[in-house]
């Protein structure tokens, strides 16, 4: 009977501090790629945040019984920095290994596929069609698609954007002959194909990359209770919820894990 008292005890001193190592400043600070659907989407009218991540922070934040706040930013680089300086306290981004070296990652709560659009009339059917000498594909540099394809491209040329071109003037510019493949999440590449007939994407996917949230490198403790919570989010369907709601082409749900 003791020691169960002690246990007790244990669970009521320690939720409270995981809380605060969470959130230091009383509140809930999350920062996202606000050009990334994947993540959310804003509303213009309002700055409104919808989708997986607006789900997320808010459930994390009720959890946690404290208010929340939920910041755009322009690239990955911004939500690493933010996160480094402590200007947020959790960011999302898609898994790589460099951007591993400078933050900590959850496990996944989703896998994002990631595909090439290309011309209507284009001759390239698939994935492996891309890697040829002759062909160039478009990317934007730093994301996660820029960064597999400069790795793992070998005979096609890449071109490398500064920043995502709105979907009228990319499928202008594919149209035009200006590059023949363009890499990017399949969500915004279905976009794309809806909102224009002189593209099409490609039926396969070329990457698969899992969605997580990041905190400042070494912050173990931190990491521990955003495992626990991505965990129990995948378990309870809620992470199924907030995808099927948000109707992202090419998303799913992670597996959970081992």
């Amino acid at each position: 009977m003791r020691s169960l008292c002690l246990a007790v005890v244990v669970l009521v001193v320690t939720a409270p501090l995981l809380g605060a190592d969470l959130t230091p400043t009383g509140t809930l600070r999350a920062a996202f790629l606000a050009t990334n659907p994947v993540q959310g989407r804003i509303d213009p009218q309002t700055g409104a945040v919808t989708g997986p991540v607006a789900d997320l922070v808010r459930e994390l934040a009720r959890r946690l019984n404290v208010p929340y706040t939920i910041t755009p930013v322009p690239d990955a680089a911004s939500v690493i920095d933010s996160v480094k300086t402590r200007k947020a306290d959790i960011g999302f981004l898609a898994y790589e290994t460099a951007r591993a070296a400078q933050v900590e990652f959850s496990e996944p709560y989703a896998l994002m596929a990631n595909a090439y659009a290309v011309r209507a009339d284009s001759n390239i059917r698939s994935s492996a069609d891309v890697d040829r000498a002759g062909v160039t594909i478009g990317a934007v540099k730093g994301q996660s698609q820029e960064i597999y394809v400069s790795g793992n491209i070998r005979n096609a040329r890449i071109t490398v954007f500064p920043a995502m071109p709105p979907n009228d003037v990319l499928a202008g510019m594919l149209a035009a002959g200006e590059f023949d493949a363009f890499a990017a999440n399949r969500t915004r590449m279905e976009e794309l194909a809806r909102a224009s007939n002189k593209v099409r994407v490609l039926s396969d996917n070329f990457l698969m990359i899992g969605q997580a949230i990041v905190v400042e490198k070494g912050e173990t403790s931190r990491l521990v209770e955003l495992n626990r919570f991505v965990a129990d989010v995948l378990a309870s369907g809620f992470m199924k919820s907030s995808l099927d709601r948000a109707r992202l082409a090419g998303v799913e749900v992670a597996p959970t894990a081992k």
